[in-house]
């Protein structure tokens, strides 16, 4: 009967570790469930079994289980469940021919701290030094870092 019950609480913690790796991620009650199984596997083969009975248990779980979990996800039986699909999309740069330190524009939409504004009839993704700013509020380009617009507002 000792038998059934440290094999029954393996195969639980296995179940819940694939609860908490197929249905419901991160540190959850599956989780922890799965911790609390496998320890009381271990704890129950030594106290019924002995040391060597104890050790091979334990070997079992720190060993077999994680390549269970690697070979079923290496294999066919989850590629359904997975996204392969290939990221080809581009970052628009920002044209650094139309668009130069000390132009003017006006925000469209309130920049906290980064928002759309318009330049030389251009709109683009654009950010403040820090404050926020209100929407149709005119605007003069900092600095261009890369992809960044850094704006500030112009005061009257």
């Amino acid at each position: 009967m000792e038998i059934i019950t440290v094999i029954l609480l393996i195969l639980l913690g296995v179940v819940l570790l694939l609860v908490e790796f197929l249905l419901i991620p991160g540190i959850s009650i599956a989780g922890v469930g799965c911790l609390i199984s496998f320890g009381i596997a271990v704890f129950l083969a030594f106290r019924y079994f002995g040391n060597f009975v104890g050790i091979l248990v334990l070997l079992l779980i720190l060993i077999a289980t994680p390549l269970f979990i690697y070979f079923l996800f290496k294999g066919k039986a989850t590629k359904h469940m997975m996204l392969n699909t290939d990221i080809d999309g581009k970052v628009k740069n920002v044209d650094k021919e139309l668009i130069h330190t000390g132009d003017e524009g006006v925000t469209i939409g309130r920049l906290a701290p980064s928002g759309k504004a318009r330049i030389n009839d251009i709109t683009l993704e654009v950010r403040s030094t820090g404050s926020l700013i209100d929407p149709k509020t005119k605007i003069k380009v900092l600095k261009i870092e890369g992809n960044s617009v850094f704006v500030e507002p112009i005061k009257e």
